[in-house]
């Protein structure tokens, strides 16, 4: 991309998302796109749990998504996340390191499902935003991927389904070479 993004709205599909280990695609595939100061709005409506296993939900609710040397030091404190560091890579990989703001928008898909609280989201390091109130300001129907520009002038660089690329700035690329 020639310029970061500042907004970003990422649209988990819930009969394919339901947990923060599959959702968190939106973060790692958008973040080296990210701009400082950024907010990437994830607009999750199945999403129900952390872990897709019990094991890793408990682990994700104890550490929470944090900096990666945050995590490097509770891995080496907590024997059960240093036995699984496939959970805490997660862990690193889930959080924006300090760079953006990452808001998750949970809701109820039908009346068996659960969505995670706002509590529960915050408590792992996430910042919360209402489903309903999102949803209608960046309508999904009218989104198309890519840059988008809101009625009110706002700017915003849409994802449907976070699987379908990685997205990178060229100023980020060419620092890192």
């Amino acid at each position: 991309m020639e310029k970061s993004i500042q907004k970003a709205v990422v649209y988990l599909a819930p009969e394919e998302f339901r947990s923060t280990w599959l959702g968190n695609k939106a973060i790692y595939r958008t973040r080296m796109a990210m701009a400082e100061g950024g907010e990437l709005l994830i607009l999750a409506p199945g999403l129900e749990r952390f872990g897709e296993d019990r094991s890793v939900d408990a682990l994700i609710r104890k550490h929470g998504y944090r900096p990666k040397t945050e995590i490097m030091d509770r891995a080496s404190a907590d024997a059960e996340l240093g036995d699984n560091l496939c959970a805490a890579a997660h862990l690193i990989h889930g959080s924006s390191e300090g760079r953006f703001t990452i808001r998750y928008c949970p809701g109820i898909v039908n009346d068996s499902s659960r969505c995670l609280s706002q509590k529960e989201v915050e408590s792992v390091g996430f910042e919360w935003g209402d489903l309903q109130t999102e949803a209608s300001r960046y309508d999904i129907t009218k989104l198309r991927l890519g840059w988008n520009l809101q009625s009110n002038g706002e700017k915003i660089f849409f994802i449907p389904n976070p699987a379908l690329g990685l997205w990178t700035e060229k100023q980020h690329n060419a620092e890192r070479r």
